[in-house]
């Protein structure tokens, strides 16, 4: 249910920017919307959306769009990385949306229960996620810590900051620009399932990576639509 509401909540704050943004947009794809939204109104409700819908990924990705004919040339160089992942990273989920990617790993695909420490298998799927981030260096990476609701807010919030913080630290050091790399701690505030299931807690256990376009991507996008 909780996710059902994320979704129309997401849905709903999406259309009505869009159709703030003009007439024509009826006839966008799903990805040209994406960058619309973050052309009319960027980072700022960018935010609004994720915080809105209790999505801060999706408000990552949407804050850092510049839609147009810029945004179909950085979305093309992400449809390029997403699957360049999806063929590199077996442990990953991901997902295009709007301007960027989302890569999604279960926390225990990553980490031993109530740990941070990275899990030996784990390490070497960030390497091979770090691969494809050097690859493309034109690009700009949130880490998102995501807990369950079972023990203290408190503890869940310093849990979900540790293990985001302990993937950025690996990938930093497998050669990724620190400038590059931000991280966020959620706790148990953003579940995508219900949390009173077993299944339900293992899928909100789980750390989101966004990769977004950086100026350097987003002033070549711009020049090649001129």
């Amino acid at each position: 249910m909780k996710s059902l509401k994320i979704k129309i909540a997401t849905f709903s704050l999406a259309l009505a920017t869009v159709g703030i943004l003009g007439a024509g947009c009826n006839s966008l794809t799903k990805t040209q919307k994406g960058a619309a939204i973050g052309a009319g109104a960027g980072g700022t409700v960018g935010a609004f959306i994720g915080k809105a819908a209790g999505n801060t990924a999706l408000g990552a990705i949407i804050g850092g769009a510049v839609g147009g004919t810029a945004g179909a040339f950085i979305g093309r160089n992400m449809d390029r990385q997403a699957a360049e992942i999806k063929q590199t990273v077996p442990g990953a989920t991901v997902t295009r949306e709007g301007e960027g990617i989302l890569v999604k790993f279960d926390s225990g695909i990553l980490f031993d229960t109530d740990k941070s420490a990275l899990k030996p298998e784990a390490q070497s799927n960030l390497q091979k996620l770090a691969v494809s981030l050097q690859n493309n260096p034109e690009t700009n990476i949130t880490i998102i810590g995501h807990t369950d609701n079972t023990g203290t807010d408190a503890h869940n919030m310093d849990l979900s900051v540790q293990r985001a913080e302990s993937v950025k630290s690996f990938i930093a050091a497998d050669n990724v620009a620190a400038s590059r790399l931000q991280t966020i701690g959620k706790g148990e505030s953003e579940p995508i399932a219900d949390n009173t299931t077993a299944a339900g807690r293992a899928q909100n256990r789980r750390v989101e990576i966004t990769i977004v376009a950086n100026s350097n991507m987003k002033n070549q996008a711009k020049q090649a639509g001129q």
